[in-house]
């Protein structure tokens, strides 16, 4: 049986956002416009938090190497 890794919630509007603010050729417009749709969609889903994966992963190595 295969195993899928469920795509985070609002995903393309955060990554549409964060390439946005970060291309050379900044268009604020265009930022205000991708995260109007960001706010959209966390409110549509009722977003409360994010976290990144790769700080969720070192969150629990401390977890775990602070009872051994």
């Amino acid at each position: 049986m295969e195993s899928t890794t469920p795509r985070p919630v609002c995903a393309k509007e955060a990554l549409d956002l964060l390439n946005c603010a970060a291309d050379s050729d900044f268009d604020r417009e265009k930022c205000v416009r991708f995260l109007e749709a960001l706010r959209s969609c966390i409110q549509e889903k009722k977003v409360k938090k994010f976290s990144l994966a790769e700080q969720n992963r070192a969150d629990e190595d401390q977890i775990i190497k602070g009872k051994h």
